[in-house]
């Protein structure tokens, strides 16, 4: 009859199971960590406009369009 289960079935069945908490938590963590990374990205772009800002800036120095006292003033606004 089918009721009767052979020893090794049981732990085939416990294994299987193991291995589809294990697959699915894998899978879990990939995910986690591919949307910490896209996100972590982002926060790295945001914070780029302010240092090019900067860069321009110098650039405006550097070519005589602006004075030093100027220079000095927009730096202490865009570094705070």
């Amino acid at each position: 009859m089918m009721t009767h289960m052979g020893g090794h079935s049981w732990g085939h069945m416990l294994l299987g199971g193991a291995m589809m908490v294990l697959f699915w938590g894998g899978v879990i963590t990939l995910v986690i960590f591919l949307v910490r990374g896209l996100t972590s990205r982002r926060r790295h772009t945001a914070s780029r406009p302010s240092s090019s800002a900067l860069e321009l800036l110098e650039q405006r120095y550097a070519r005589g369009e602006i004075d030093r006292q100027e220079y000095e003033a927009r730096r202490r606004d865009l570094e705070s």
